[in-house]
């Protein structure tokens, strides 16, 4: 792993939007955006709630993320860490507590909705389409586009490789990893303002595991917010600019990836001592 958080430049920055998805427009769908005061690209402030009208999950949980950084959620299994992307993604409904992308709350918008105000998004499971092809796979990942992605589908070959080579083959026939290459490629092709993943790494080697986190740093370089859930934590952190720490849905500890990983109670509780 290449582990050069500290050296990231633009490296490429045509990859990311700052508009996101070319619509400079504001989205009414599912909700209404407001302008919100300034602050981090995006947050997720205080967020209090849970799924349906079941008991909440999370509670006044923070999680934030500035262009160009890598932050990562890690804690313990049912710690609430794929509820808070959720919940940033508007997936669970919030009793209190608010989200804002880039200058706007988007607290009431849809998952649709802020997909196209900027958000992309791979869950854990269940984010290609097995039967298409690689390519095919891309060619979604640009739906709501209007414009010639061709350009942004080159970049991300030249991003994940042994996706241009097996661009024909069904997406169902690759490895676990070179599935979550394609599930990250897809989300990049919509040109997001952020990028967030659930659990990248679930399931595949730790050789695997490496160069995903690598292309992640990639992705990081061009100025592209990455949140990111992940169970493996000490080489999360490793990569990470920022981190929480969540315990049964509340901010047990926050600071650096190298700040965290220097806590002798993070590394004891969390980490394996």
């Amino acid at each position: 792993m290449s582990g050069g958080y500290d050296d990231r430049g633009n490296r490429d920055a045509s990859i990311a939007n700052p508009q996101g998805m070319g619509e400079a427009q504001p989205v009414h769908e599912g909700g209404h955006a407001h302008a919100a005061p300034g602050g981090p690209f995006l947050i997720g402030e205080a967020m209090t709630g849970g799924y349906g009208r079941g008991a909440d999950i999370l509670h006044a949980c923070t999680i934030a993320v500035e262009r160009g950084e890598i932050a990562v959620i890690v804690g313990p299994n049912g710690a609430g860490k794929s509820t808070a992307m959720k919940a940033v993604f508007g997936m669970l409904n919030l009793r209190e507590g608010a989200v804002r992308l880039d200058g706007e709350d988007i607290t009431e918008l849809s998952p649709q909705a802020r997909v196209r105000r900027g958000m992309g998004f791979v869950p854990q499971t269940h984010n290609i389409f097995t039967s298409m092809s690689v390519e095919e796979n891309l060619e979604m990942g640009a739906f709501i586009r209007r414009d010639d992605f061709r350009d942004t589908m080159a970049q991300v070959y030249d991003l994940f490789p042994i996706l241009k080579e097996k661009r024909r083959q069904a997406a169902g026939e690759l490895s676990g990893g070179q599935r979550q290459q394609v599930a990250v490629g897809r989300a990049l092709m919509t040109r997001p303002k952020v990028l967030m993943l659930d659990e990248p790494t679930a399931g595949v080697s730790p050789i695997v595991m490496d160069e995903l986190f690598d292309r992640i740093i990639e992705v990081a370089r061009t100025g592209l917010p990455v949140l990111m859930v992940e169970q493996n934590a000490r080489q999360a952190l490793e990569i990470a600019d920022k981190g929480y720490v969540l315990v049964q849905g509340r901010n047990a500890h926050t600071g650096t990836g190298r700040e965290l990983l220097a806590d002798d109670e993070v590394r004891r509780s969390f980490l394996g001592g």
